[in-house]
């Protein structure tokens, strides 16, 4: 069995570089001639569902609400940044480490604060200051 690359996503968690299917396409937009010849773009393509990764994982990146995760739980990142497929390649793979490490942190319980004293008080004459002028602006003349 050949030996792949590992892709380091944090300290406990790590993919074969086989799980990540690499389609090269032509970039869109403007560039002339080498941009109608060449396959430069790159697009990323990774099956959630069948993938090593831990079930926790997998349950948090199928319920994130991300346009590059479609429905059927696969991740599809295109890059066409560089005019080099080299570089396409590297900045879409570091964007799908930073969407794979990004639910692995667990975020902290909000504590819930009462406002202060003070800045209700700010708040309230801000408030009637600003009816105030309103209410200025409101009043008719007699003509």
């Amino acid at each position: 069995m050949p030996k792949f690359a590992m892709i380091k996503i944090s300290n406990r968690v790590e993919l074969q570089e086989n799980e990540i299917e690499w389609q090269f396409i032509r970039s869109s937009g403007a560039g002339g001639q080498h941009l109608n010849k060449v396959s430069t773009a790159a697009q990323l393509i990774f099956d959630i569902k069948s993938s090593s990764l831990p079930e926790f994982y997998q349950e948090r990146l199928l319920n994130k609400a991300d346009h590059r995760i479609t429905k059927s739980g696969k991740i599809i990142i295109k890059c066409q940044a560089s005019r080099s497929q080299d570089a396409n390649r590297q900045t879409a793979l570091e964007q799908f480490i930073a969407l794979v490490a990004s639910v692995g942190e667990v975020q902290k319980k909000r504590i819930p604060t009462r406002a202060t004293k003070g800045s209700q008080t700010r708040r309230l004459e801000s408030k009637k200051q600003k009816g105030a002028t309103k209410a200025m602006r409101q009043q008719k003349t007699d003509y």
